[in-house]
């Protein structure tokens, strides 16, 4: 069992950063692999970024892609999600993943993880 914990989320003015934390606990491995998701309000929940165990992989969606960098701190078991430049597309509220590693990919679908936080909610305005 891996549990997650998210904080950093808030209220933004577009332009705007924030950086989400993700604190994980229990059996905490390199078995897994570790990401970014969101869900906006009815939407279906969508792939931001994915790391690997290392942090020496990563990958964002085309969305993010030059705005949020992902990073993580194995010592501290926390998995960071920097989001620069934000815009009011960005609401939605963020979920931290874990999934088991998958040799040669990282995970980039919402199925492929296992393990869930209760998400932080990221608001810009506009």
């Amino acid at each position: 069992q891996v549990q997650l914990v998210e904080s950093g989320g808030g209220l933004v003015q577009a332009g705007g950063s924030l950086r989400l934390s993700c604190a994980a606990s229990g059996r905490t491995s390199s078995s897994y692999a570790m990401g970014w998701l969101r869900q906006a309000p009815g939407k279906e929940r969508d792939f931001v970024a994915a790391t690997s165990w290392s942090g020496s992989s990563t990958y964002y969606s085309d969305s993010v892609k030059g705005r949020f960098s992902i990073s993580r701190d194995n010592a501290k078991n926390t998995v960071y999600l920097q989001m620069n430049s934000l815009k009011p597309e960005d609401t939605a509220v963020y979920y931290c993943a874990a999934g088991r590693t998958i040799p040669g990919r990282l995970l980039t679908t919402t199925r492929e993880y296992e393990y869930w936080g209760q998400g932080t909610q990221v608001t810009v305005s506009s």
